[in-house]
């Protein structure tokens, strides 16, 4: 046993009693959190427009903090970035992270000296509670790989910016930088493509024991090594014992993902966001993930129906019920207040708290008044995909077809296979009638012929890569929606579509 993995024990075990601690006090955790937050920032240009010196109690925190998003709060970002301190929070932020903004192009979401510890610190335990749970702690003596974005930062005013999986690799402690893969100089290189390829040439001969990143882009490095050695990733990594991600839905790329390894490994869900890192798997055999209460970030819940209402519900830790579906608000030590990250969530446990995302609160399809919901197309594939076990699939996105060349209108399905199913028909009949049942909706515009069943097209087993290079976000920390309510990606990637 190597020196990293033997120390990481006793501090797993540290790690694992404080957790234990703040989650089975949560109502009282996020009190002390919101009023430390509130204290902190009373004498902010934020906290002064907005009474902080008044604010006692929950109630009048919500009377004085509105749910914004990112245009809301964007004048105050335009404050920082002229060079204003004390604006949002104390001081100034010490990053930007740069994200994609749908309404306003680029997104620069504060990191402070008091949240950078949130990301940092919870990708840490993350992996500690998975130690303490399964005495496994071998992996960290060996390589490990985190797909990111480059760790180049530029400057937004006088303000370090970057990806945040750029930041987040400046912070990877000394004693894990030595077994971090791929180099810091292979890491700075943009295409992708470019990128993965020197990934590639890094690590096919190292003993890789963890892999880190979103789905769609491990599935990738994964399919170019196995196509360059024609062999499965057990084989190409024999100490491969840890998978590790985020980012979207894993359940679409889980058999062929697994496939891919070539045995089953264990693996760690994350919860991370540019705005804070949420929640991270913390046992093996449970569902859900565990909200972290003790990060410096205050949460609030808007059932999802409620969400685009005037005066939506708000409702702290202590007031949600299990498997309803929440948009998630939270207020951070960043100075986020009141902020709608764009997720929802669902509570699967309350003993402790644990949530699954359940997708984003502006990514559904009602052009006909049915309000699909990403978790419903998730739920439908899911359903059909262990109706037709020798089906694959690379990854799908749903888009409405409102004008058909013929017919009643639908939704329509642009699905990358790689093993198609025997019975195509049988297939759409039965990811249909899925659908059906979890959207009353949906079922009766389908039983009301206002809509047709689904339709599926086809595309080319790299079309979505082709269609993410072609925007210029293929690899990183991008991906493509599940759903949108028009045509606006759909008929891009249709393009793409397999010939006949």
């Amino acid at each position: 046993m190597g020196i990293r993995s033997l120390l990481a024990k006793p501090l797993a075990a540290y790690i694992a009693k404080q957790q234990k601690k703040w989650a089975s006090t949560p109502v009282e955790t996020q009190e002390k959190v919101r009023k430390m937050l509130i204290k902190r920032a009373q004498n902010t240009i934020f906290g002064k427009e907005h009474n902080f010196g008044t604010i006692q109690n929950y109630d009048d925190f919500k009377r004085n903090i509105p749910i914004r998003d990112y245009e809301g709060l964007k004048p105050y970002i335009d404050q920082i970035i002229a060079g204003k301190q004390d604006v949002l929070w104390q001081g100034k932020p010490i990053y930007f992270a740069k994200t994609s903004g749908t309404t306003s192009g680029t997104k620069y979401i504060p990191i402070t000296k008091d949240s950078i510890s949130n990301h940092i610190n919870s990708a840490r335990n993350a992996l500690l509670t998975y130690v303490h749970e399964t005495g496994n702690s071998s992996f960290l003596d060996k390589k490990m790989i985190f797909l990111s974005g480059s760790p180049v930062l530029d400057k937004k005013g006088d303000i370090l910016t970057g990806r945040l999986s750029g930041i987040v690799n400046h912070h990877v402690p000394a004693y894990l930088r030595s077994n971090q893969k791929p180099s810091f100089a292979t890491n700075c290189i943009e295409d992708w493509e470019t990128k993965l390829a020197k990934i590639i040439e890094e690590t096919e001969k190292a003993d890789m024991s963890l892999i880190s990143g979103i789905p769609p882009w491990v599935q990738m490095y994964f399919d170019w090594l196995i196509a360059k050695y024609q062999r499965p990733i057990k084989e190409i990594f024999p100490n491969f014992s840890l998978l590790v991600y985020g980012g979207v839905n894993f359940e679409p790329y889980r058999r062929k993902m697994f496939e891919s390894i070539g045995k089953k490994i264990d693996s760690i869900e994350l919860f991370p966001a540019s705005e804070g890192f949420f929640a991270y798997q913390d046992k093996q055999d449970s569902e859900g993930l565990l909200l972290l209460l003790d990060t410096g970030i205050f949460y609030e819940f808007v059932p999802a129906e409620e969400y685009f209402n005037p005066n939506p519900t708000r409702l702290s830790i202590g007031e949600v019920e299990l498997g309803k579906n929440y948009a998630l608000i939270i207020s951070n030590n960043a100075g986020l207040w009141g902020y709608s990250i764009g997720d929802t969530v669902k509570f699967v446990s309350k003993n402790p708290y644990r949530l699954i995302v359940t997708g984003r609160i502006k990514h559904f399809i009602s052009a006909f008044g049915e309000h699909v919901i990403g978790e419903e197309v998730e739920k439908a594939m899911k359903h059909a995909l262990a109706l037709h076990p020798e089906t694959s699939i690379i990854e799908f996105s749903v888009a409405p077809q409102v004008t058909p060349k013929q017919g009643l209108p639908h939704h329509e399905w642009l699905i990358a296979f790689e093993r198609k199913p025997n019975n195509m028909q049988q297939f759409i009949t039965d990811l249909d009638k899925k659908l059906c049942q979890l959207n009353s909706y949906y079922n009766d515009l389908i039983t009301g012929k206002i809509l047709k069943p689904l339709e599926i097209t086809c595309l080319q087993p790299d079309a979505f890569q082709q269609y993410m290079k072609s925007i210029g976000k293929l690899g990183g920390q991008n991906k493509v929606p599940r759903l949108s309510n028009d045509r606006t990606i759909a008929d891009k990637i249709i393009q793409w579509k397999e010939k006949d």
